[in-house]
């Protein structure tokens, strides 16, 4: 890939049509050495280095670039020294793994808020993620830092529509206030936990006619709602506690 293409990475139609995206930082490029480990798709990375980062022990192939370079090319505003150039995974397969559950998100806006939830989802394990039309990229320079890493471990589907899951799960899930308690065992038999944009959630016609089960997160009642990111974390420990 020639260097003015990497810069265009930040943008998401380029991420498509050059089937690429970014890695930057040390840890997110450890994160990464240790997918390709088990994986060969994230073997084919490659990666670009200031002199701070000339001797680095990775295996990819590297090119050694200035520091007004790497500014040029990076996402952040003071970038670490080191970045890399990543093919995009092929397509998440629709799983057939009995055992594997799924987190459904609709039009999720914030990177941090999906960043988030694939490292949750990265630290409990046997969960993908369906993300809805309309729904930030996940290949996001931003949701990739969020991630930590964990954009490297989950499945995830993209463009997946609300119609769509009937025929996948049989069992849907929702959080909604007055639902039953997510501690009850209905919750834990759900095959799929759908969850909605962070501002407008899920269109209540489409769940009726997925016919979800509501369930709650009991609180004081303070306050409405929670931050999305933080309704799927406790959703998550509650289903592996």
């Amino acid at each position: 890939m020639k260097r003015d293409d990497i810069r265009k990475l930040h943008q998401k139609k380029y991420r498509q049509s050059l089937g690429h995206f970014l890695v930057e930082g040390e840890h997110l490029v450890l994160e990464l050495e240790k997918a390709a480990a088990n994986n060969p798709h994230w073997q084919q990375a490659r990666l670009y280095v200031t002199s701070a980062y000339q001797n680095w022990p990775g295996p990819w192939p590297r090119e050694l670039i200035s520091d007004r370079q790497m500014a040029h090319l990076a996402d952040t505003k003071t970038p670490q020294g080191i970045l890399a150039v990543v093919p995009l995974p092929p397509p998440a397969s629709i799983s057939e793994t009995a055992t594997e559950k799924a987190i459904y998100l609709h039009e999720i806006q914030d990177p941090g808020n999906l960043g988030t939830i694939l490292r949750t989802l990265a630290w409990f394990g046997g969960f993908r993620c369906l993300l809805s039309p309309g729904s930030v990229d996940p290949y996001n320079p931003k949701v990739v830092r969020a991630s930590m890493g964990a954009i490297f471990h989950v499945p995830v589907e993209t463009d997946v529509s609300l119609d769509a899951l009937a025929s996948r799960y049989p069992r849907i899930a929702c959080l909604d206030i007055g639902g039953d308690a997510i501690a009850s065992a209905d919750f834990a038999a759900c095959d799929c936990y759908l969850f909605g944009n962070e501002a407008r959630g899920v269109p209540a016609e489409a769940l009726t006619d997925l016919r979800a089960r509501r369930f709650t997160i009991p609180g004081g009642g303070a306050i409405e709602s929670l931050n999305l990111a933080t309704a799927v974390n406790m959703a998550m420990y509650e289903l592996n506690r």
